[in-house]
């Protein structure tokens, strides 16, 4: 099992830019991070990134997922400080912007993390409506101020998106993918990711374990539109099914675990499959649960 914890070595490799900042801004912009180094760091994951392996993706690897969190370590801290202040739904929108070009520019071009700079963005930003009003950032409050705060919004700007694959598997699937899951308040998380990573951590007392079983049951539920994108409904039945499997064994409760999970990603990795959306939300459950 690769390294878990975040720990400094981002600032090993990076001092000069390293955000010290011990406000609950700053806290927010660390738990995000570490959340997604943490989600990068599990392994073996299906189709996906991580240290020992590309995944379904010959174009990243893990030190690029590692750049792009470099290029990402300011923009939590300021859109919790923008939720702060109140500013518009415009302005936290272009904040974002912003941060997928830095990462776009730190990948060479390369989307390591838009489901992130968007799910926890607003996610940050809810944080900081919340400190400005005194009350506590739990999950449920968190994911509570996203769907009442800019919900409506947000699912403008997906009736708007264009060519993006997100509306493109929309039109063609009905599935609304990551702008309808934040508008709603991330309902999978707070009923399954959450959950399910809580109830395994408890019991193995193992992060690693909650994250590997939190990855798979969310596989086996959501209706994953970068699996769609790539696969259509084929591939995401596959993907479902092979999750469903593996949770039925078991899963992490099982001895020779890793060997399947391993079966399970030489099989998406033939199929080019990428369970991006489970990944995601699989970032914004570690998250939440950090706080």
């Amino acid at each position: 099992m690769p390294e878990w914890a975040l720990s400094s070595r981002l600032h090993r490799q990076h001092p000069a830019s390293y955000v010290d900042d011990h406000s609950e801004v700053g806290r927010m912009g660390r738990l995000a991070i570490q959340a997604l180094y943490c989600e990068v760091a599990l392994s073996p994951k299906p189709g996906l990134v991580t240290p020992e392996s590309n995944g379904s993706h010959p174009d990243m690897n893990f030190a690029t997922f590692l750049r792009s969190l470099q290029a990402l370590r300011a923009y939590f801290p300021e859109i919790t400080r923008l939720g702060a202040r109140l500013a518009p739904f415009e302005a936290l929108r272009q904040a974002g912007q912003a941060a997928e070009s830095q990462m776009l520019q730190a990948t060479g071009g390369v989307n390591t993390h838009r489901g992130a700079i968007f799910n926890l963005g607003w996610l940050c930003a809810a944080a900081g409506v919340l400190l400005r009003q005194n009350l506590a950032c739990t999950a449920q409050a968190l994911c509570a101020t996203v769907n009442t705060r800019w919900g409506a919004a947000i699912l403008d700007t997906a009736a708007c998106a264009g060519n993006s694959h997100g509306a493109l598997v929309y039109r063609r699937y009905g599935q609304g993918g990551a702008r309808h899951e934040a508008a709603a308040g991330f309902p999978t998380v707070r009923q399954l990711g959450l959950p399910v990573y809580r109830r395994v951590k408890a019991c193995t007392g193992s992060p690693e374990l909650g994250a590997m079983q939190c990855l798979f049951a969310l596989m086996a539920r959501l209706d994953d539109t970068n699996l769609l994108w790539r696969a259509g409904p084929q591939g995401l039945h596959f993907a479902k099914t092979q999750a469903r499997e593996f949770l039925a064994a078991g899963g992490v409760f099982s001895q020779d675990w890793p060997a399947r999970a391993q079966r399970i990603q030489q099989a998406f990795v033939a199929r080019g499959l990428s369970p991006g959306g489970s990944a995601d939300l699989l970032g914004v459950t570690l998250f939440l649960d950090a706080l």
